[in-house]
């Protein structure tokens, strides 16, 4: 089976979930298919083929330079059998090889535009386009794949004319060889931590569909004992990014122990501090699912997050870490769930254990992979049925 596989973010360009599903997926693909995969940047070997926008838009909208990639992407996939687009980015270059070369379209949904509103402040007009572009792919798809049970519902709710019969849930999945405790301590030292002091550790990009705001006011209240350590980097606009430098200077006027790291640390560096960290927070306000919390659960950390989108199909709630209802009282209970558990140290360990444990048994990439192939299988079956009953 020749399949083309389309996203923006592939190694060592990864920034986001969608990137690190890519990432692990097409790792497993690759001795289950012929794949090709087809990404944003600069040359490209081994199976990887990497597209740059065009030069005369150098400057120009985000989400029209976007198109020029997706045409570029489009036209390279003769030859494939299937095409698997990932986020809006590639969207339109799948629905696009869908018809140049007659093949059938998979997409897998990681967020919906439709509900992330704030884009427009990055994207601006762009907002319009990448919202189109995302309803052409997913209305148009032969089907689609939500990382959640709660993924596909907001899907439907988005795309009511989608029949229901083609999206899957298919979850995110976890290397956890990889993602597995680092009882180390080199990377704290490193960073400016006391290994003797509990910290509270987030990690994510600097956006209001990840909470980082409600956060850095959350924190003023927890235990002064426990440091906070924040590996926050791009923003997505300048806005949230002063937003974010207003919160944290305040934040670092009223306790000790505020630590932001804004580069993107190598994967080896974050697993230590998942590890010692002694909580970790995801605040999201929308997350279909939230990656990272398998990340940490892999580590061996227990989590307190946002009771939103697929979150609770991951965090188990008082065994594997605590949800916090999305409320006017959000920052308040925010703050007293982290509290809870950086002041109960065994409560934490127990968590923590339990979310390995978890993330072993339920949330396997090879599992993954399967599961993906064997709906490649069913919508190129169903492509030969629908073909035959024409001819015939």
């Amino acid at each position: 089976m020749r399949v083309g596989l389309l996203t923006r973010e592939y190694p060592p360009d990864v920034y986001g979930g969608a990137g690190v599903h890519v990432e692990f997926l097409a790792r497993e693909l690759r001795s289950l298919t012929d794949l090709d995969v087809h990404c944003w940047g600069e040359g490209g070997a081994g199976g990887v083929v990497r597209h740059r926008s065009w030069p005369s838009l150098d400057g120009a909208n985000d989400a029209l330079r976007t198109f020029s990639v997706d045409l570029t992407m489009a036209a390279a996939l003769e030859g494939r059998e299937l095409v698997h687009s990932h986020t809006w980015y590639a969207g339109l270059a799948g629905h696009l090889g869908k018809l140049l070369h007659g093949i059938p379209h998979v997409v897998t949904a990681h967020s919906l535009e439709p509900l992330r509103p704030w884009k427009a402040e990055q994207l601006g007009g762009g907002y319009a386009l990448s919202s189109w572009a995302e309803r052409i792919a997913v209305e148009s798809a032969d089907a689609v794949i939500a990382v959640s049970a709660a993924m596909r519902e907001d899907i439907l709710g988005c795309y009511p004319s989608l029949d229901p019969a083609r999206v899957r849930v298919i979850h995110n999945g976890i290397d956890t060889r990889l993602y597995r405790p680092d009882h180390g301590t080199d990377v704290l030292r490193r960073v400016g931590l006391d290994p003797g002091r509990p910290y509270v550790l987030f990690v994510g990009r600097v956006t209001r569909q990840k909470g980082v705001p409600h956060l850095l006011r959350a924190v003023r209240d927890i235990d002064p004992a426990a440091q906070v350590v924040l590996c926050a980097g791009a923003p997505d606009t300048p806005e949230i990014d002063r937003e974010f430098r207003d919160l944290f200077d305040e934040l670092s006027t009223v306790r000790r122990g505020v630590h932001w790291i804004p580069q993107m640390l190598p994967r080896a560096d974050v697993v230590q501090l998942l590890t010692h960290a002694a909580v970790f927070v995801c605040p999201s306000v929308y997350e279909p699912l939230g990656i990272v919390n398998l990340e940490a659960m892999a580590c061996g950390t227990a989590v307190v997050a946002s009771r939103v989108g697929g979150i609770p199909e991951v965090v188990d709630d008082g065994r594997t870490g605590l949800l916090v209802p999305v409320e006017d009282d959000f920052e308040q209970r925010l703050a007293a769930a982290l509290d809870s558990l950086v002041t109960d140290p065994e409560a934490a360990r127990r968590m923590g254990e339990a979310g390995r444990e978890r993330a072993v048994r339920e949330f396997g990439w090879d599992a993954v992979a399967r599961r993906t192939v064997g709906l490649y299988e069913e919508v190129l079956e169903a492509g030969d049925a629908r073909q035959a009953g024409q001819r015939g």
